[in-house]
């Protein structure tokens, strides 16, 4: 028998349905796709403008404006009572700036009893060549008396002039460096004199009170510290919790009030876990404030709920059958767990590791309540010592009153940016290079 269609009567044609809300439902998937272009369009926009921004203001900080002048290591001003041989403080308590200063008169062609013009020169060089012609002398004591051309670093003000970060053509009395200043810094720069060098102090140098001697090689040694301290620490004791949790632990009300609260302190301000390390690391352990080791254990606190929910992701994408596989051919739970499904998981836990590595590396709020805020002008010879790290250097030079400390500032950022796309690169090529598909 046949069935006669439903819209088929007394001998009509049959047509084809129309669905109405079919051109209405591309429009929607339209307008849907517009949004995430435009949603994509929006952050890439302030991302250029935020990256901009600080390359623009940063990128001058790589490099340094030095001057190269002839000094004199006079002996009646190093040591006048030929004293070093007894008394090796001599070389140290010798007045050095005077050295350079001479030198910068002599290359200027100034009368050194004029005391007005040499009184300008006052700020025309760093008061770091106090520091650097001293640890010469005390290095090769036999300079002295001999003359050695030497590179110095130029101060803030004229750096930043001769960077072009001063308006030069504003009134004398509105800007820092003086019309005479300039005369002699074109003089410089005309007999090649002065010039732009790269800046390896920003990566060797110690806090300090004057922008051209500030660096962050504390800082870098800090977060170093803390970053081993985390790996150590965070690592080990992750990934045990996680297997734990994922293979052996029982499913009761304990082990789900246990992955609640790991889920839940994933979110928590990391401000919070500075205060933690406050009260129990300092005020109760009585560990040294400003101390790497207290900050690479507030990260560890900090850091563990993200490898552990990273790792228990990685150890259950593990399908089953490798797991029935190796129980059925005699192997252990723990020879299970061991020799079959962590390695497999190995690409994940590391991924989620170094993520969680390269956020402990960019935090600040918790290393602040622990006191890591410290001027810190040496290095720390151990995790005990006291240390600052990158962000919290940032955060430093950001309070500082000097516009020279803002280039220092942007030129910090560029390299903690660097760092950071560093390990979030290495995650994606480790998890590419040895993720498998089941």
């Amino acid at each position: 028998m046949t069935d006669i269609p439903l819209d088929t009567f007394a001998g009509a044609t049959a047509k084809p349905r129309r669905d109405i809300g079919l051109k209405r439902r591309y429009a929607a998937e339209r307008r849907f796709r517009i949004y995430g272009v435009l949603a994509i369009s929006v952050g890439l926009l302030f991302l250029a403008i935020m990256l901009s921004s600080i390359v623009s203001k940063g990128y001058t900080a790589f490099w340094q404006t030095s001057v190269n002048l002839p000094i004199t290591f006079s002996e009646k001003t190093i040591d006048p009572q030929g004293k070093r041989d007894s008394d090796p403080n001599v070389l140290i308590r010798a007045n050095y700036p005077n050295l350079a200063r001479d030198a910068l008169a002599a290359k200027l062609g100034i009368d050194p009893d004029d005391r007005a013009a040499v009184g300008k020169l006052k700020g025309f060089l760093s008061d770091g060549v106090r520091t650097q012609l001293r640890d010469m002398v005390m290095a090769d004591p036999s300079i002295i008396g001999t003359t050695r051309n030497v590179w110095v670093l130029a101060g803030a003000n004229i750096d930043s002039a001769f960077k072009g970060q001063i308006d030069l053509d504003v009134a004398e009395t509105n800007r820092k460096v003086s019309d005479q200043q300039i005369a002699w810094m074109n003089q410089l720069k005309a007999e090649g004199s002065i010039t732009g060098r790269f800046n390896t102090g920003l990566f060797t140098y110690g806090a300090s009170s004057r922008p051209e001697t500030s660096g962050m090689g504390v800082a870098i040694i800090g977060s170093f510290y803390m970053m081993v301290i985390v790996l150590l620490l965070a690592l080990p004791i992750g990934v045990a919790a996680s297997i734990y949790l994922e293979e052996f632990a029982k499913k009761s009300r304990l082990t789900d009030i246990i992955e609640v609260n790991i889920n839940n302190l994933a979110a928590v301000p990391s401000i919070v876990f500075g205060l933690l390390g406050l009260a129990v690391f300092i005020n109760f352990l009585g560990l040294p404030r400003s101390a790497a080791l207290v900050g690479g254990m507030v990260l560890t606190l900090m850091t563990l709920p993200t490898i552990i929910i990273a790792t228990r992701a990685a150890l259950a994408a593990v399908p089953p059958s490798i797991r029935s596989a190796a129980l059925g051919l005699g192997a252990s739970k723990t020879q299970m767990v061991f020799h079959h499904v962590l390695p497999l998981a190995a690409p994940g836990i590391l991924t989620g590791t170094i993520i969680g590595l390269a956020r402990a590396l960019g935090e600040t709020a918790p290393l602040l309540l622990i006191g890591m805020v410290a001027f810190v002008a040496d290095y720390p010879s151990t995790p005990l010592d006291p240390a600052t790290a990158l962000p919290v250097q940032i955060y430093m030079w950001a309070n500082e009153a000097e516009r020279a400390f803002v280039e220092r500032m942007s030129g910090a950022i560029i390299i903690l940016l660097i760092f950071l796309m560093a390990m979030n690169i290495t995650a994606i090529v480790l998890r590419r290079r040895f993720e498998r598909r089941w």
